[in-house]
This record gives structure tokens, sequence and C-alpha cells, in this order.
């Protein structure tokens, strides 16, 4: 693909909406220096230099989007509680609307805590609910979906799904339905307890530990035409279009009509993977939304998760460096 082909994709990107649904969450992060053990156990003390809270889960998506030049939407349930006075701040400095956020004393805002020294994750404390949500706030946010849809622009719907609670079958199945029924391409970022119920979706993004849970199977990572046959079962029972599988160290596999690619993973100085996976999803969604065969959706989308896990956290693509990546690889 030529430079300026690559260049026109990624203008692309500024005119695209893309509608995210799923866990919101806050990452906090305490930075210190650990320079002796507790007497107590034997356990490092950690001395705090700094701490800091970013938008995670769903939220860290609509960063990514944005962060390539889109314009994100974000729809789901948080708490009502001091937690989510933060997550709004930070959604406020972001400049990423919030109207499609629902917020409910029946929940507790998610709250992943890292404690990191000289750059390496010493612990994380999660503070969480992960119940699904009850039918009532089931239906006020597919009422926000349906609003969103309704009123607004929207090139491709991601469900960014972190097993905690908000996004259920019912919200899969309608939203889906009413997808299909405007032509809106839709993508999956599953995890294990809603795996089953992503069908009729034009894109399925599970990593390898996933699909294989998933689908109970027990197959060698490298073993790419067993893949192949659990791709080919999924299209043809699920109805599902895509489906690309993340394989860390091995790259990605996308699937398409019963033809498959393997794309490597770029040769890099890993830092921490947090995040990787959000940003190729984000990365997919607006390629998918321009238009781009399957194959260089994977080769953009492995690349911008590669870029991220450079750097240390949940941190978004940088739009120049994935594009000048790109230039060199695509």
């Amino acid at each position: 693909m030529k430079s300026s082909e690559i260049q026109k994709i990624f203008d692309s990107f500024n005119n695209s909406q893309i509608l995210i649904i799923g866990d919101l969450m806050i990452d906090a992060y305490l930075w210190g220096k650990v320079e002796r053990i507790s007497p107590e156990a034997p356990i490092p003390i950690i001395t705090c230099t700094k701490k800091e809270n970013r938008l995670g889960g769903a939220a860290n998506v609509a960063l990514n989007i944005k962060a390539l030049g889109a314009k994100p939407s974000l729809c789901s349930v948080i708490g009502d509680d001091e937690k989510a006075k933060v997550f709004f701040e930070r959604l406020q400095i972001r400049s990423i609307d919030s109207n499609g956020i629902v917020v409910s004393k029946e929940r507790k805002t998610t709250v992943k805590t890292r404690i990191i020294s000289n750059n390496q994750h010493l612990l994380r404390v999660d503070e969480e609910d992960d119940e699904y949500i009850s039918s009532d706030l089931e239906q006020e946010l597919f009422n926000k979906i349906q609003s969103l849809i309704s009123s607004q622009k929207i090139d491709a719907i991601l469900f960014e799904d972190y097993d905690k609670g908000i996004i259920t079958p019912f919200i899969i199945k309608k939203t889906v339905e009413l997808a299909n029924k405007n032509n809106m391409p839709t993508l999956a970022d599953p995890k294990k307890r809603n795996f089953n119920f992503y069908k009729n979706i034009t894109l399925f993004k599970p990593n390898f530990r996933e699909i294989t849970d998933g689908l109970k199977v027990e197959i060698k990572k490298g073993d790419f035409e067993a893949l192949s046959r659990i791709a080919n079962t999924l299209h043809k029972e699920r109805q599902i279009d895509k489906i690309l599988i993340t394989l860390s160290e091995l790259g990605v596999y996308i699937s398409d009509n019963g033809k498959y690619h393997i794309i490597p993973a770029e040769v890099r100085e890993v830092v921490d993977v947090s995040g990787a996976g959000d940003t190729l999803i984000s990365t997919a969604a607006l390629c998918l939304a321009a238009g781009l065969p399957s194959r260089e959706i994977a080769v953009i989308a492995n690349l911008a998760g590669g870029l991220v896990c450079e750097k240390v956290g949940v941190v978004p693509v940088d739009k120049k460096e994935l594009l000048e990546e790109c230039i060199k690889v695509v």
C-alpha cells in the first residue's frame, strides 16, 4: 500500500464516530520507590512519590478512538459515588461526551489501582461490582443506545466487555439487532461470561485464551489449521463475519469467509502490555469503518497494539507514531 493511501485512511478516521458500549473504570496508579523490606512481613515497602487517576476499561477505548482523530461515544452504567466524580472530571478534561452514561446507586464505580516501582508492577488492587446490572438498568442503558443511534451518525458499534456486568445478553441481542437493521458494523472484545452471546456481528476479537476457554477446546497457540477450524465453526454457527484473534508473541490471526492471515508480532521492547487489547480493538474499529480489507485491518491494529506495549501503564496510541509505522510496514 502506498504512503499516500495510508495517509488517506488515517485522514478518514477524523470523520468517524464509534459508539462504545462497555465497562467503565478508573485506572489508578501509585508510583514509588522500594528501598527496604517490611519488618512485619516479607513484603516490600513502597514510598509513594506520585498518584494518578486515568480513564480505563471502555473509557480507555474511547481515549484511543479520540487519539486516532475520531469521535467516541460512551454508553455504560457507573456508580453514584466519589470515584464516579473523579471519572467524569477525567472525561471532561479529555472532552469526551458523557450523555450515554447512566449513573446508578446500585453500582460501585470500578477502580483498578496499580502499584509500580522502577517501571515494574508490584501489586494491583481492584474495587468493583461484577454482577449483571438489573433489568431496569438494562432498559435504561438500551434507551441511551437507541437514542444515540437514532440521533447521531454512528460508523461502528463496539462492545468492550470486561465481565463487570454492564454488557448483558439482553444488551448484546437488542443492540446487534438495531445495528444490523441500520447497517452498522459491530465489533466485540469479549470476556468469558458473554462469550457465547455474540452472534450476527461483524468482527469478534478474543485473545487465544478467551477463544479456547470460551469454546472449551485445547489446541497449541501455533496450530493455525486447528485455529482455522474453530474460526470456521464460529463463522457458520454464529454468523460472525471476521474473527481477529490476538496471539501475544505470535502476533494476530484474522479469518474472513474461509480465508485467514497470520500477522507476525513486530520485534519490540515490551515494557507493559496493559491496555494493548483496548488499542488494538479501537484501531480495528476505525479500520473496519473505513472499509479496509481484513488483512489490512489486522496489520494496522497489530502495529497499534504493539506500540503501546513500549509505554508504562495504560496509555492511548500516538496517531503520528502509528502512521509512521504503517508507512514502513503496510
